[in-house]
Protein backbone atom coordinates (compact mmCIF):
# COMPACT_ATOMS: atom_id res chain seq x y z
CA UNK A 1 0.00 0.00 0.00
CA UNK A 2 1.26 3.55 -1.05
CA UNK A 3 1.30 6.42 1.57
CA UNK A 4 -1.04 8.94 1.26
CA UNK A 5 1.78 11.69 1.46
CA UNK A 6 2.55 9.90 -2.16
CA UNK A 7 -0.92 9.69 -3.80
CA UNK A 8 -1.52 13.51 -2.01
CA UNK A 9 1.88 14.79 -3.71
CA UNK A 10 0.69 12.83 -7.49
CA UNK A 11 -2.52 14.97 -6.92
CA UNK A 12 -1.28 18.08 -7.21
CA UNK A 13 1.16 16.82 -9.88
CA UNK A 14 -1.39 16.15 -12.12
CA UNK A 15 -2.96 19.52 -10.99
CA UNK A 16 -0.18 21.14 -11.81
CA UNK A 17 -0.15 19.55 -15.29
CA UNK A 18 -3.64 20.35 -16.30
CA UNK A 19 -2.86 23.68 -14.79
CA UNK A 20 0.22 24.37 -17.02
CA UNK A 21 -0.78 22.72 -20.39
CA UNK A 22 -1.50 25.39 -22.21
CA UNK A 23 1.34 27.32 -21.45
CA UNK A 24 3.40 24.85 -21.84
CA UNK A 25 2.24 23.71 -25.86
CA UNK A 26 2.34 27.49 -26.41
CA UNK A 27 6.39 27.71 -25.84
CA UNK A 28 7.22 24.33 -27.27
CA UNK A 29 5.21 25.37 -30.59
CA UNK A 30 7.45 28.75 -30.59
CA UNK A 31 10.18 27.10 -29.08
CA UNK A 32 10.71 29.27 -26.32
CA UNK A 33 13.05 27.50 -23.74
CA UNK A 34 13.61 29.93 -21.61
CA UNK A 35 9.99 30.50 -20.52
CA UNK A 36 9.59 26.90 -20.63
CA UNK A 37 12.20 26.33 -17.84
CA UNK A 38 10.76 29.08 -15.17
CA UNK A 39 7.34 26.71 -15.55
CA UNK A 40 7.54 24.73 -12.07
CA UNK A 41 9.12 20.59 -12.36
CA UNK A 42 5.87 19.45 -10.97
CA UNK A 43 4.53 21.12 -14.52
CA UNK A 44 5.92 18.61 -16.70
CA UNK A 45 3.62 15.41 -17.49
CA UNK A 46 6.62 13.62 -17.41
CA UNK A 47 7.09 13.65 -13.70
CA UNK A 48 3.49 12.34 -13.18
CA UNK A 49 3.31 8.25 -12.61
CA UNK A 50 0.59 5.76 -12.96
CA UNK A 51 -0.81 4.21 -9.51
CA UNK A 52 -2.90 0.89 -9.15
CA UNK A 53 -6.70 2.51 -7.83
CA UNK A 54 -7.03 -0.20 -5.79
CA UNK A 55 -3.41 -0.48 -3.92
CA UNK A 56 -1.44 2.41 -5.17
CA UNK A 57 1.13 0.10 -6.36
CA UNK A 58 3.20 2.19 -8.94
CA UNK A 59 5.11 -1.00 -10.58
CA UNK A 60 3.18 -3.28 -12.83
CA UNK A 61 0.55 -1.35 -14.14
CA UNK A 62 -2.21 -2.21 -16.59
CA UNK A 63 -3.17 1.09 -18.41
CA UNK A 64 -6.37 -0.61 -19.89
CA UNK A 65 -7.89 -1.22 -16.78
CA UNK A 66 -5.95 1.42 -14.34
CA UNK A 67 -4.64 -1.49 -11.89
CA UNK A 68 -1.30 -3.39 -10.74
CA UNK A 69 -1.22 -6.74 -12.29
CA UNK A 70 -1.69 -8.28 -8.87
CA UNK A 71 -4.71 -6.68 -8.56
CA UNK A 72 -5.84 -7.26 -12.48
CA UNK A 73 -5.47 -11.11 -11.95
CA UNK A 74 -7.31 -11.23 -8.44
CA UNK A 75 -10.36 -9.29 -10.27
CA UNK A 76 -9.95 -11.45 -13.65
CA UNK A 77 -10.01 -14.29 -11.12
CA UNK A 78 -12.92 -13.84 -9.39
CA UNK A 79 -14.94 -12.83 -12.98
CA UNK A 80 -15.22 -9.09 -11.55
CA UNK A 81 -13.55 -7.59 -15.58
CA UNK A 82 -16.14 -8.15 -17.95
CA UNK A 83 -14.60 -9.75 -21.39
CA UNK A 84 -11.77 -11.43 -19.58
CA UNK A 85 -11.45 -14.82 -18.77
CA UNK A 86 -8.17 -17.21 -18.25
CA UNK A 87 -6.70 -18.72 -21.44
CA UNK A 88 -6.85 -22.41 -22.11
CA UNK A 89 -5.70 -24.16 -24.76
Amino acid sequence: MSKEAIKARQKKRRILVEKYAKKRAYYKKIGDNINLQKLPKNASPVRLHNICKLTGRTKGYIRKFGVSRLEFRRLASQGLIPGVRKASW
